[in-house]
């Protein structure tokens, strides 16, 4: 999730490195297809039990995927962010790949990378592993951001302090640079974590048609608990998830994060640090110490010396790679237009008639991401309002707020179903509020945010000067709250995007329920074995995500940080 700041770059339309990142796209999902028309017309997926007893285990499996992504994230964070910080050469095109990655609607993906990795791997690995990657999708990109940005905004003393003491990269990275990233790439472990719960649920209840790629966990339990209508497996599902996640921010997330208290260049101590009776009790435990000064203490000497021998100084390497550089560029370029001329190719085996399909599912898809999109602000503005504004409030919602948002709405949405599906609109309006339940909490935390930095003056100042109700929302909330309610929608439309790919074509009761709409053609292609237009439904999906981004919302970014910001 983000939060609004000024000072992050709004570029203006697209650049050249964008073009070739939208290409190496292009060629990345029809490489995707064309190895997905060599998988299986037929899966047939693991036996999915609603026995609470199975519970345990699947909420440990659930745990490990989204712990393998995470370490694989974090890895993509210091290899990536480091060759982005350090070499000016590679940040040209490394910082827009994961400007436009990030806006990608990476469930739209989804049956690429499964379809794909099932023609040449065996099947249960290949959707473990699709799994894994569709999660790490989800986590990385901020993970790096925040990565990147800390190696860039290091204090010139501490730099100069490294280069005295002649610290090669390994020191460097262990004394200096990771230290002074680790709160904020905490924070941002912490809501990629949350955000990877998303789509975990989404890969582990995925079918389509024949084609059964569940993954045993805790969202293939609660689709099955709902599919059979079982209420009672669905409250033990849920209250499973809960207590995961609980006890994951009890042991884990809390305790590093008033550990990383360490770490924080400042003068005077906080007034209310972070804390956590489960460290101060790992604090104390003489068993604890112990492993920490037999074991890991040597480990990290051990790794310093061996680093210290492979690499004795941090040198000037940068002669040299600037030919390799460039026989790289042109490598990928010749690979990028081979792959393109190929998936033209393919688009053209897209008749007339589907494009025409592609462009209703498109506009029905585009009606259902704005309807979730403004009822999510009707809802979120007066609501995040009083939250932020009022201290009573915030402390009766603001913890029932988090426990909410912190259920993944995809591991909820089976058990929407067994409601909505019975009222009129059926499917798609039970689709708008699977969206709505997707991007209402972004829109939430970024107004509550911007309603508790609103200047306790201009408050007292609309007081005095008798300004109520529709006058004083038109005069101070609305420019205040502006810039956050961008920011929120930016990411709201996308997780919106991701969610019409399961909300537009699920399993419900043994039966397939459809509506029209962009995530419902991109499923029921990969089902039917037409990949062209599979292709061509995800190419138009990015296409309209990424265009979104950079020519409607980066300008009322823009506008926000030139008229709205109160400094």
């Amino acid at each position: 999730m983000r939060v609004f700041q000024p000072s992050i770059p709004a570029r203006k339309g697209l650049a050249a490195a964008d073009g070739l990142v939208l290409l190496a796209l292009f060629v990345l999902a029809y490489t995707g297809v064309r190895l997905a028309a060599q998988s299986p017309e037929v899966v047939d997926g693991p036996a999915i039990t609603t026995d609470p007893s199975s519970l345990p285990w699947y909420a440990l499996l659930s745990v490990g995927r989204m712990f393998a992504a995470y370490v694989l994230s974090l890895l993509f964070t210091f290899f990536y962010g480091t060759a982005a910080a350090r070499n000016k050469q590679a940040q040209v095109v490394l910082m827009p790949i994961l400007d436009i990655l990030q806006s990608v609607p990476i469930l739209s993906f989804l049956p690429v990378v499964i379809l794909s990795l099932a023609a040449v791997l065996p099947l249960t690995l290949a959707v473990e592993l699709s799994s894994v990657v569709l999660i790490f999708t989800s986590q990385a990109w901020n993970m790096t951001f925040a990565w990147y940005q800390s190696l860039t905004t290091i204090p010139k003393e501490l730099q100069e302090a490294a280069s005295i003491f002649r610290f090669n990269k390994w020191m460097r990275f262990r004394v200096l640079e990771l230290p002074f990233a680790a709160i904020g790439l905490l924070w941002n472990s912490m809501m990629s974590w949350a955000g990877g719960w998303f789509f975990l649920m989404a890969s582990e209840m995925f079918t389509v048609g024949q084609k059964d790629f569940r993954l045993p966990g805790l969202g293939a339990y609660l689709q099955e608990a709902a599919s059979k209508g079982d209420l009672k497996a669905i409250s033990w599902g849920v209250g499973t998830l809960l207590a995961v996640i609980i006890c994951l921010d009890t042991f884990v997330w809390r305790p590093l994060l008033a550990w990383s208290e360490r770490f924080k260049l400042q003068m005077q101590e906080s007034e209310e640090p972070a804390t956590s009776w489960f460290l101060d009790s790992m604090r104390a435990s003489r068993l604890i110490g112990w492993i920490f000064e037999k074991c890991l203490e040597p480990v990290l000497e051990f790794l310093d010396s061996l680093f210290l021998k492979l690499k004795p100084v941090e040198g000037d390497a940068a002669a040299g790679r600037g030919w390799g550089m460039r026989l790289f560029t042109l490598a990928v370029l010749a690979g990028g237009g081979y792959g393109a001329f190929q998936a033209v190719g393919m688009l053209t085996q897209v008749g007339p008639d589907k494009w025409m399909e592609i462009g209703l599912g498109l506009l029905a898809t585009l009606a259902r991401v704005w309807a979730a999109l403004i009822i999510a602000l009707a809802i979120t503005l007066p609501l995040g309002l009083g939250i932020g504004l009022n201290k009573r409030m915030s402390n009766l919602l603001l913890p029932v707020v988090q426990v909410l948002a912190s259920i993944p709405s995809t591991a909820l949405f089976p058990v929407v179903l067994l409601v909505l599906l019975k009222l009129p609109g059926g499917l798609a309006g039970a689709s708008v509020f699977l969206m709505l339940m997707g991007t209402i909490w972004y829109l939430l935390f970024n107004i509550m945010a911007g309603a508790s930095a609103i200047p306790q003056e201009l408050i007292s100042m609309s007081a005095i000067l008798k300004i109520e109700g529709w006058e004083r929302w038109k005069t101070l909330y609305l420019p205040a709250l502006f810039p956050y309610c961008i920011t929120g929608a930016i990411t709201a439309t996308g997780g919106a995007w991701n969610a019409s790919i399961v909300a537009e074509y699920v399993l419900f009761g043994g039966d397939y329920v459809t509506t029209t709409g962009l995530g419902s053609i991109i499923a029921q292609a990969t089902a039917a074995g037409d990949y062209p237009l599979l292709l061509a439904a995800t190419l138009v999906m990015v296409g309209t995500v990424v265009g979104f981004n950079r020519f409607f919302w980066r300008r009322l970014y823009r506008l926000a940080a030139e008229r709205y910001v109160m400094e």
